[in-house]
């Protein structure tokens, strides 16, 4: 009986995600977008991330309850970067 609740609980409420697009200033090359994306990653929470070298702008999808944006600007740092949050809005999807 749990188990059924649990999953019609879970088709009826569906996910949430959070699309952060983050600027950061100085990447320059393939490697350096690389660099950030793999910081990024490795957070737990963390669904996607893409980095585009010409607007020196990365895209986040994650889960807000497992990370903050905080912490992924803090992890942006740890390559020597600074990011700087351009927009974010949660997108309710259903399963």
């Amino acid at each position: 009986m749990k188990i059924i609740v649990a999953m019609l609980l879970s088709l009826t409420f569906g996910f949430a995600q959070t699309v952060s697009i983050i600027k950061v200033e100085g990447m320059h090359c393939p490697l350096c977008t690389t660099a950030v994306k793999k910081a990024i990653k490795k957070l737990d929470g963390i669904q996607k991330s893409s980095a585009i070298l010409n607007t020196k702008t990365v895209t986040v999808i994650y889960d807000e309850n497992k990370v903050k944006l905080e912490a992924i600007l803090e992890a942006i740092k740890t390559t020597s970067y600074e990011g700087i949050e351009v927009s974010t809005k949660k997108v309710t999807s259903d399963k």
